[in-house]
């Protein structure tokens, strides 16, 4: 049944043609994604879908009484939090209807955790008011749900169970969902479709994000498109969702074979061992070392409790080519160590142990707070005050040509500070750090804002970065994508690594929610439940494929150092630090291989 459909549509603002001349249709059961450049038009078209903007040609057809969704990026919310929610006749107390519905249930124990019902909207900050105008979307029956950048404010949990919960509602095939995002997880988990919005037309592809990028690089080539450097990095991109869980759970979307042809000769995204033999040689071997540490936030008052601990007695070495995404629910702590990472704890924190730095670390620190950049200095003058030309991998490039990468054309480079969007400052912020060359980079959400384009010019970037990583995020797919190892932060006071990766931070987290009684339970008719054995294969698969890629890299390591002591062995003080090293790999080595046999175990 076809729910919406645009003929011949065009849209313009302020002179510039965003959307010139285009045909679609909505039908019921399509779950589709939208992605483009930032400016490209996807808001735009989600508009003329919502019917909050007209189009200056065509036309845009609905179905009589069509029940339509729309979460604009900005919007403004009245009345108090159960009101928005549950509509003005709603109880935000007592017995609610709601409260019989363990679909509504579910939806306000994910997304309004820590926020009252009777609580008016308009002292809410930004991210919790987001939350309350999606919740109220999701409580609701619609038959199309229109979302533009959806995941804003969400962390990791939430978008786990959002992406899961508009999968499976649509899935009956009476409704449809619309998604832009930037958030390449929740496109891959929730779409069947995806449209690319680009230079005023759309382009569809079958599947998810996947999908999208073989057909850009398919398209790409039969067209013997120009633009080499976005060719090179789309097959870069298919070839990491290759060679991940990702791609082979849905590879029966997409052509394999011509994937395949696409992919073959592609070597992997990084050399892992090169950039931490290079990392090595910058660093030395101590680059951060934590030992003992203790981090408590104060609370003050008559039943506080005292300090609140964020960690506790934690010892963690930090190593030359290291590179670590951190998980943690919103207040566990992630922020805090970073900034103890870097040296700036926050003011007020309470803090005890010893952080030892190497002395040839050059650490640069992205924190979430956009860093004060005179308003009238010009983008490309901003950038170049730090360094005219910096080496990437092995290739010198200047700031002009890093500009160009991350979304600026030469035009854009000579464009005020002040007048910049937000995501266009944080693209300048990022370069600039980058371009004082340092060894040891400190990431706090550094993908917010930015849209997909950019996002893999950036990972690109830091796949020819020699140096130690630390990444917080909420995007599940750069994280997966640029680190090695997940650490995480589960609210008691250590610092947990997780083989299995932001899959089992999101086993960890579920388990004691699953059993709390506490007010309404996050279940729907896939979450608060056990997943089923299809899931666990899946995940048991991707943790044996993670454990397989370090051992392949321990292997690479163990060779090497066997040739260098057979190299040196008349020099004693080399032999003992290159034994210990090998002694070091062996091990680790030997600790995986038991946790590969365990998992392997796990799948017979």
């Amino acid at each position: 049944m076809n729910l919406i459909s645009l003929e011949k549509a065009a849209k313009s603002y302020a002179h510039r043609r965003l959307l010139d001349g285009v045909s679609l249709g909505v039908s019921a059961g399509d779950r589709i994604g939208v992605v483009g450049r930032n400016g490209a038009g996807k808001s735009t078209l989600l508009a003329l879908l919502a019917g909050t903007a007209a189009p200056d040609e065509g036309r845009v057809a609905r179905a009589a009484g069509l029940r339509i969704g729309y979460l604009p990026q900005q919007g403004q919310l009245t009345g108090t939090v159960g009101q928005i929610v549950f509509g003005a006749g709603g109880r935000a107390t007592g017995s609610a209807p709601w409260e019989a519905d363990p679909r509504a249930r579910a939806i306000v124990a994910e997304l309004l955790p820590g926020i009252g019902l009777d609580a008016p909207a308009g002292p809410l900050s930004g991210g919790e008011r987001r939350r309350v105008a999606l919740a109220a979307l999701l409580v609701a029956e619609r038959d199309v749900l229109l979302l533009d950048e959806p995941t804003n404010h969400l962390d990791i949990e939430a978008i786990d169970w959002l992406g899961r919960h508009l999968r499976d509602s649509a899935s009956n095939g009476q409704s449809a969902v619309i998604v832009v995002s930037h958030d390449r997880w929740l496109l891959d988990t929730v779409c069947e479709r995806t449209w690319e919005v680009d230079r005023g037309q759309v382009h569809s592809a079958e599947g998810g994000y996947s999908a999208y990028v073989l057909a850009q690089a398919e398209r790409e080539r039969s067209e013997e498109a120009t633009e080499r450097r976005r060719r090179n990095l789309a097959r870069k991109e298919l070839a990491w969702l290759q060679r991940g869980a990702r791609a082979r759970s849905t590879k029966a979307k997409f052509r394999v074979d011509a994937a395949n042809a696409l992919i073959a000769a592609e070597p992997p995204a990084r050399d892992t061992v090169e950039l931490t033999r290079l990392a090595t040689a910058r660093l030395g071997k101590t680059v951060v070392e934590l030992e003992d540490v203790s981090v408590a936030i104060p609370i003050s008052g008559p039943a506080d409790g005292g300090p609140r601990p964020l960690l506790e007695h934690v010892t963690w070495q930090l190593g030359p080519g290291d590179r670590v995404g951190v998980a943690g629910v919103n207040g566990s702590g992630k922020t805090s160590l970073l900034n103890l990472l870097a040296g700036t704890p926050a003011p007020g924190l309470e803090a005890e142990g010893t952080v030892v730095r190497g002395k040839t670390v050059r650490l640069a620190h992205l924190s979430q707070e956009l860093a004060e950049i005179d308003p009238e200095q010009r983008v490309r003058e901003a950038v170049e005050e730090v360094q005219l030309r910096i080496r990437v991998g092995d290739r010198e490039v200047s700031a002009g040509q890093l500009l160009e990468r991350l979304g600026f054309s030469a035009e854009r480079q000579w464009t005020r500070i002040g007048d910049l969007s937000g995501g266009e400052r944080r693209r300048v912020q990022m370069l600039r750090l980058l371009m004082d060359e340092p060894n040891v980079l400190l990431l706090d959400e550094p993908t917010n804002d930015l849209d997909i384009e950019t996002l893999t010019e950036f990972e690109d970037l830091l796949d020819d970065w020699p140096g130690t990583l630390v990444v917080v995020s909420h995007d599940r797919y750069f994280l997966e994508r640029v680190t090695e190892h997940v650490v995480a932060l589960l609210g008691d006071g250590r610092l947990s690594f997780l083989a299995g990766g932001i899959d089992e931070y999101l086993d960890r987290i579920r388990t004691p929610r699953a059993g709390s009684s506490g007010g309404p339970q996050p279940v729907t008719a896939a979450a608060g439940q056990l997943r089923s054995s299809a899931a666990e294969e899946r995940t048991a698969r991707k943790e044996l494929q993670r454990l397989e890629r370090q051992l392949d890299r321990l292997a690479v390591r163990e060779t090497e150092l066997t040739e260098l002591l057979a190299a040196n062995a008349t020099d004693y003080e080399k032999l003992t630090s290159l034994g210990a090293e090998l002694r070091a790999v062996q091990a680790e080595k030997s600790d995986l291989e038991d946790r590969w046999l365990a998992v392997a175990a796990e799948l017979e």
